[in-house]
């Protein structure tokens, strides 16, 4: 029975020294991760999209997050029209996008289409997807959000809101610059 005396106090110098080890280790960790270089909150990313042909759409990453580059036909684009009673901010008087990009195509030139590929519910990826007719969308397979070839959301999912438009800005006929206005 003595023997169960002695091991209680020494089992909690054991945990009091991991503890201790823990907790240094945790502070190591932080101070390496907040030590690392970071780009800089503007660092831009150019992305080549003269090969992209009409109704294709190319991800990258930028600051951890997806990005989308669609470019659109002459039939994506007419198709954005005509359906606005069916989005929630058809108009995007609400949403995330540059000033130049307020418009009905939600773009700086119609036939190409840049956005964050998130879903505004819960960050989940959408996918590209023919629709019914002309009209192709997004969907988001995790709730059944959808949003339009402009990033606009239909009111029958629970996304809140349209999709984020990053700054960016064109360089030529095929190049963007995300991150840069």
């Amino acid at each position: 029975m003595n023997n169960n005396r002695n091991t209680a106090p020494e089992r909690r110098r054991l945990y009091i020294v991991g503890g201790l080890c823990a907790l240094g280790a945790g502070i190591g960790l932080a101070k390496y991760l907040t030590s690392q270089p970071q780009p800089p909150a503007g660092y831009p990313l150019p992305v080549d999209f003269g090969d992209l042909s009409p109704g294709k759409l190319r991800t990258v990453e930028w600051h951890g997050r997806t990005v989308w580059i669609l470019r659109r036909s002459a039939d994506d684009i007419a198709a954005l029209a005509g359906y606005e009673s069916e989005l929630t901010d058809p108009a995007s008087e609400d949403s995330l996008q540059p000033a130049a990009c307020r418009n009905a195509h939600r773009s700086l030139r119609p036939e190409l289409f840049v956005a964050i590929g998130q879903c505004t519910h819960q960050g989940c990826p959408p996918v590209l997807r023919s629709g019914t007719g002309n009209r192709s969308e997004f969907l988001c397979p995790c709730h059944t959000s959808k949003f339009d070839l402009a990033g606009r959301v239909f009111r029958m999912g629970p996304a809140p809101a349209n999709l984020v438009i990053p700054e960016y800005r064109l360089e030529g006929d095929s190049r963007v610059i995300i991150g840069e206005t």
